[in-house]
């Protein structure tokens, strides 16, 4: 049983890590005077989001917010 626990620790470990790497590839959220003028929503880029690197580091954001919830609640049951 320590040795799953520790393969679930060395996991979490590896997770913590791509989380904290992905939110700071990602751009800041604040597109300032200008993107309130033009309407950031009505361009290409806001338009095509989702198929954009932005909107890849995104959905990676909430599979590893999820995978480190599950292995934390794992993590702390007493084996």
């Amino acid at each position: 049983m320590e040795v799953l626990k520790g393969i679930v620790t060395v996991i979490y470990v590896l997770v913590c890590i791509a989380l904290i790497v992905v939110v700071l590839m990602q751009e800041g959220k604040s597109a300032g005077l200008s993107g309130a003028i033009n309407g950031v929503a009505d361009t290409y880029w806001g338009k095509n989001k989702g198929r954009s690197m932005e909107g890849a580091l995104e959905k990676a954001t909430k599979i590893l917010v999820a995978v480190f919830l599950v292995l934390s609640v794992v993590l702390s049951l007493n084996w």
